[in-house]
């Protein structure tokens, strides 16, 4: 009894929309994409034209953990802020956010202007691009210059995943030709036999007919005997 009980307990702990919450609820809608974002950001501290931001993205991070904090504390009514305090707080890091997403993004581009292979690498592999959206011209810069730009990750698993396709496709198309194939030999049987029946057709009413015309002239010297 005790057992069940107890397993009842952790079941309905585990079902809690509560246990799985990752980040504070109050204005979530805001904050859980600055919470999201903070560790990618964090990111850019290694990558090649973001080490002049490196002590700003520190001091970024320091608040988005401290209003993390803060909102954890609201939640539970124990915040030494009020919830106007958080909500500003949460509007000027999402201004931040933004701002590190559009950076990114126009060095992204520019990475690609300028042929910054390195860079160009770091930035599909940072997670603060829609890489996906962007597939089409990852692939096609990568096959241009194959030969300078490291294919591991982002690149590496497009290449994995269209390998995939173009074998499921391949196979697909195996068998639709080979089923293809069976329908046109199921066809050619069936005109065969067609064919052979109407020969065999013909011929029965040729013989037939020769028969016909025998039994008629055996008639005919009959009658002409009399």
């Amino acid at each position: 009894m005790y057992k069940i009980m107890l397993l009842t307990i952790i079941s309905t702990i585990l079902l809690s929309q509560d246990f799985f919450a990752l980040h504070p609820k109050p204005y979530s809608a805001l904050g859980d994409v600055i919470y999201d974002n903070v560790n990618k950001i964090e990111k850019l501290k290694n990558i090649n034209g973001f080490e002049f931001y490196k002590g700003d993205i520190e001091k970024y991070v320091s608040k988005v953990q401290k209003t993390k904090d803060d909102g954890y504390q609201l939640e539970k009514n124990q915040a030494r802020i009020s919830k106007r305090e958080y909500l500003n707080r949460l509007r000027t890091l999402s201004k931040k956010n933004d701002f590190y997403l559009r950076t990114i993004k126009n060095t992204y581009l520019s990475s690609m202007e300028t042929n910054n292979y390195e860079q160009f690498s770091q930035i599909i592999n940072s997670e603060l691009i829609d890489v996906n959206s962007s597939k089409g011209v990852i692939i096609d810069y990568y096959y241009e210059h194959e030969e300078d730009i490291n294919a591991s990750g982002v690149i590496e698993n497009f290449l994995n995943e269209d390998a995939r396709l173009k074998a499921l496709k391949d196979t697909q198309r195996k068998k639709y030709k080979s089923k293809k194939t069976l329908q046109e030999e199921k066809i050619q049987r069936m005109r065969k036999n067609d064919k052979e029946a109407k020969i065999k057709l013909e011929n029965r009413l040729q013989n037939d007919l020769v028969k016909k015309k025998l039994e008629i002239r055996k008639n005919q010297k009959k009658e002409l005997s009399f």
